[in-house]
């Protein structure tokens, strides 16, 4: 199983930003548990993270030619407004579930819309680094059909 993780802008700085909300994981971390969770589960992982729109649209392209089965992905703020990133994952064939660390859905009105929801097989929010190993267990379930 081949699955891509990708993370949005501004989730490089997870373990400096706001706390509160993200907790004190580094992205790093939160990349190593997911690789971990990847080899005990069966999956080659590959994580990815960018502040640049297009980029993240291009690593998104490039998915076809990689083998790709799942991508598990957090958008960041992108999540509300991209639909360059949107219709990005919508050209894949393969599942693709949406996850936050935070809960969007109790927070600022304007968190509460995924431009992503509607394309993607679930969404998965406000447990912290567990939603993206919840996420990668939900991709690897969905590729086993």
């Amino acid at each position: 199983m081949n699955i891509l993780v990708l993370h949005g802008i501004n989730l490089n700085m997870f373990g400096k930003r706001d706390p509160a909300q993200y907790g004190t994981t580094t992205l790093d971390e939160i990349n190593a548990q997911v690789t971990a969770l990847g080899q005990e589960l069966g999956a080659q992982v590959e994580c990815y993270q960018t502040n640049f729109e297009g980029e993240m649209a291009e690593r998104i392209h490039r998915a076809h030619g990689d083998g790709v089965q799942a991508v598990v992905i957090n958008a960041g703020a992108w999540t509300h407004y991209s639909y360059g990133i949107r219709d990005a994952l919508a050209i894949l064939k393969c599942p693709i579930i949406e996850v936050h660390m935070s809960n969007i859905h109790a927070r600022e009105a304007f968190r509460h819309h995924s431009v992503i929801a509607d394309i993607a097989k679930g969404q998965i929010a406000g447990f912290g680094v567990d939603s993206y190993l919840l996420g990668l267990r939900a991709a690897v379930s969905a590729i086993k059909g």
